[in-house]
């Protein structure tokens, strides 16, 4: 069995809690295809990846915890990408208001925007001699057939290799890799969660309005899902901070809205 785990909300969906809760249901791996965090709003998360070297986030080291196996957070999120605020400016290389990528972790090389200044941190914590350096979208796109979607195809037959598989989105992204068949898709939200059959979702993604997103077309989850009746909705209770930080205690708690996605 191979779930999706969605958002319909863009900030704080509640899709990384919800998902390393099932990990631990179903005692299964988790992957997350893309991530990002902000220097300035995630400093601290930032800095502790930085600071070793490396470039990953909270999320990826709680799925990969939650995971059954032993896996580093670069093990589930083959590519992260490290944004910082732009007070002032334009929208940049990628189209973010106020918003620039610094660096992208694709596998275990780099790609650094070229636009712009890297801060110091940045640049002295990590191992960019090699990196790649793009400084237009048609570069980068370039870099993105070279260097991103290899990643993405070899993580694809990795989830196909796993039973059972959960894969968590991005953002309000529907469709986070490509060349996967999900069984079932989870929408998650504040208090709700929708749950779809993975072949109709599939297509509605087809079908679905286009967005503009990070130098690409993405579809959106209330973009797809506005085609789409769900199979089953569930109530979610909020969760304490306790259940919040152990895998079994947010099992516990949804385990009724797990059972739905069978």
């Amino acid at each position: 069995m191979t779930i999706l785990v969605a958002g319909s909300d863009r900030v704080d969906a509640g899709k990384t809690t919800f998902t390393v809760g099932l990990l631990s249901h179903l005692d299964a791996v988790g992957f997350k295809p893309r991530a990002g965090n902000d220097l300035w709003f995630d400093h601290d998360d930032a800095m502790t990846a930085i600071s070793e070297g490396r470039l990953y986030g909270k999320d990826s080291v709680r799925l990969a915890d939650a995971s059954a196996g032993d896996h580093a957070p670069e093990d589930v999120n083959p590519v992260h990408r490290l944004w910082w605020p732009a007070p002032g400016k334009g929208k940049g290389l990628l189209g973010q208001t106020h918003r620039e990528f610094l660096v992208d972790r694709v596998g275990g090389g780099f790609v650094v925007n070229g636009t712009t200044d890297l801060p110091e941190i940045v640049r002295e914590n990590l191992p960019l001699s090699d990196a790649v350096t793009v400084e237009s979208i048609s570069e980068l796109n370039d870099q993105t057939e070279r260097r991103y979607l290899p990643h993405f195809h070899a993580l694809a037959e990795r989830i196909g290799g796993e039973n059972p598989a959960v894969v968590e989105s991005y953002s309000d992204i529907a469709r986070p890799i490509q060349g996967i068949e999900f069984d079932t898709v989870a929408v998650v939200e504040p208090r709700r969660l929708r749950v779809y059959d993975g072949a109709r979702y599939a297509k509605a993604c087809e079908v679905a309005d286009n967005s503009a997103r990070d130098g690409s077309l993405e579809k959106r989850v209330e973009d797809v899902v506005s085609l789409l009746d769900p199979r089953e909705t569930r109530a979610l209770e909020p969760l304490t901070k306790a259940e919040r930080a152990e895998p079994e205690k947010t099992a516990a708690v949804y385990e009724r809205a797990y059972e739905a996605l069978r």
